[in-house]
């Protein structure tokens, strides 16, 4: 969270305007290539599913962000309400406790686009209080403690990062479309590379599928993403990569400890929209915390 303003180097529109072209090659490119897929390869309908759900969710990504920080505020509220709840029903948080995050959802990205400054310790205190306020209200002895931590934990992993989008201007932008070809690049460097060797390695029980290659898959096309949309510096790069391989291990932990597959079922090709947006979640908060 931000004390104020983030310095950037780009403006929205111009960040969008660089990123359009970017992502409408790869897009054509990537739509050539899954249609002429034959028959045979096992996740050709998965892959066309997946490119459909691309070709929707990019053009409402880049043109809310392009409207400026209205446009961000309204895209991180809605992303965040439907996020939150989804993470409510796998953490079997009670309507206290949902009430909480959507509040949470709705809130923070306002305050991030009318009152960056008021995104301090002030906000901390206020966010740890209402976390903990349903349980203290109804004396929860039992399970207190594990409502209030899960539920502090979904306000911070969720809407407070998605405060990113308005806070970090045109940088939101570079970390949108360098994220989203990193989730690429890791599919396509596990395919290609993580099949034996050491590259073949998990890295983390918690997702046995996520293999080094994936890794080195992710940091190649991270960076080429960030250059092209003229946003590369090692930081930001670190920041972003760290978000590609870490969100979705940290997604992955919350869904085996509640027990779930994915965070929802209405997302063609992915699950849920947390399953789509946990590595854009981290890398968010990562850069805000390298750029501010």
């Amino acid at each position: 969270m931000s004390g104020g303003t983030t310095a950037v180097t780009l403006l929205a529109g111009e960040a969008a305007a660089r990123a359009v072209p970017v992502v409408a090659g790869v897009l054509g490119a990537g739509g050539v290539a899954v249609a002429a897929l034959p028959p045979r390869v096992r996740t050709r309908a998965e892959l066309r599913r997946r490119w459909r759900t691309w070709a929707l969710a990019a053009p409402l990504f880049l043109g809310a962000l392009w409207a400026g920080r209205a446009g961000a505020c309204a895209l991180a509220a809605g992303l965040g309400v439907v996020a939150v709840a989804e993470y409510a029903r796998m953490a079997g948080l009670a309507r206290g406790e949902r009430a909480v995050l959507w509040l949470a959802a709705l809130a923070l990205p306002v305050a991030a686009w009318r009152a960056p400054a008021a995104l301090d310790l002030r906000a901390l205190a206020a966010l740890l209080v209402m976390s903990a306020l349903p349980a203290l209200l109804t004396g929860d002895t039992a399970r207190g403690f594990t409502r209030t931590c899960r539920t502090l934990f979904g306000v911070l992993w969720i809407p407070a990062s998605l405060t990113g989008l308005v806070l970090l201007d045109g940088t939101a932008v570079a970390v949108g479309v360098a994220v989203a070809f990193g989730d690429v690049g890791a599919w396509c460097g596990g395919t290609a590379l993580g099949r034996r060797g050491a590259l073949a390695r998990p890295l983390s029980p918690l997702s046995p599928r996520k293999t080094w290659a994936g890794v080195l898959g992710a940091a190649a096309a991270t960076a080429l993403a960030l250059a092209a949309v003229g946003a590369f510096t090692p930081l930001l790069w670190a920041a972003v990569l760290t978000g590609c391989v870490l969100g979705d291990l940290l997604e992955s932990m919350v869904k085996r400890e509640t027990g779930v597959k994915d965070a929802g079922t209405w997302l063609p090709g992915f699950g849920g929209l947390l399953d789509r947006v946990d590595s854009l979640l981290l890398a968010l908060l990562l850069t805000m915390a390298v750029t501010t």
